[in-house]
């Protein structure tokens, strides 16, 4: 009974410490590895991503790129929310260019961290254009004849039309993306989506990087918005800020560094 007695209690005394150890560990076992949910901008739809998903994919988390409709702000971002609703867990929220206009719209619980890519980041009431300001910050070239509008058929817009503006096919590769060879300037061209004037009008809704940590990617040589404003954009809302030497396209010429903030802004 004694040699039972004893394995019993060695027994009891190894299950007891694996336990311990277990609870230790549990959670960082048990918390969930967040998802990460990238939202393109203006002139460009989900394939902008295409690198920098890639890169996250392969270090194991689950990212996803909804269709940005590029019609303004408040239904901009209802469409990404609907998105959102089919994800369980933490969500890291990443928007470039226009898409970061439409991210600081969205209020989901779920979102832990917002990652900025050279984006517009207003402030309640603020529209986009005032990011471009040319007397605040001067050096934007998206203007015409780069700039061009054209008539759509667009159910949300008056009598189902809207007036949309695009980049001019032969200032695509120079204002958009100097930084990229001419076969990815040409494939980024072919993908280009207009968005609806009026959505650089539409004011923002209360900001939801208020009180959230947020990470800012400035690009140095972006011709669109200009880096003077994307600093004051970052420095205002409180983020961690990085800098590139790069076009308004570092998510299609730098995936690298711009998948490795996520990361960061991931956890």
């Amino acid at each position: 009974m004694t040699i039972i007695r004893t394995l019993r209690n060695a027994l009891l005394a190894v299950l007891i410490a694996f336990a311990a150890t277990a609870a230790v560990a549990m959670p960082a076992w048990a918390a969930p590895r967040p998802t990460v949910v990238l939202v393109h901008g203006a002139f460009a739809d989900p394939t902008s991503w295409d690198r920098v998903a890639a890169q996250l994919r392969g270090q194991g988390y689950q990212v996803l790129t909804p269709e940005n409709p590029l019609r303004g702000p408040a239904y901009d971002a209802a469409a990404v929310q609907r998105t959102l609703d089919t994800v369980e867990g933490p969500i890291v929220l990443v928007g470039h260019s226009y898409g970061g206009f439409v991210i600081t719209n969205v209020h989901d619980p779920d979102v832990v961290s917002m990652v900025y890519v050279a984006a517009f980041a207003p402030a309640q009431g603020e529209f986009a254009q005032l990011a471009l300001n040319p007397i605040q910050f001067p050096g934007s070239q998206l203007l015409p004849p780069a700039l061009q509008v054209k008539v759509v058929d667009d159910p949300q817009g008056v009598a189902g039309r809207n007036l949309d503006g695009y980049v001019a096919p032969e200032s695509f590769h120079s204002v958009f993306a100097q930084d990229v060879d001419d076969a990815t300037a040409a494939d980024m061209l072919a993908h280009q989506h207009s968005i609806a004037l009026a959505a650089n009008l539409e004011p923002s809704s209360a900001p939801s990087w208020a009180g959230m940590p947020s990470w800012y990617l400035v690009s140095q040589q972006d011709r669109v918005i200009p880096p003077a404003s994307q600093r004051f954009m970052a420095e205002r809302m409180g983020a961690q800020t990085t800098e590139l030497d790069a076009s308004h396209a570092s998510l299609v010429s730098q995936p690298g560094e711009v998948a490795a903030v996520i990361e960061t802004a991931a956890g």
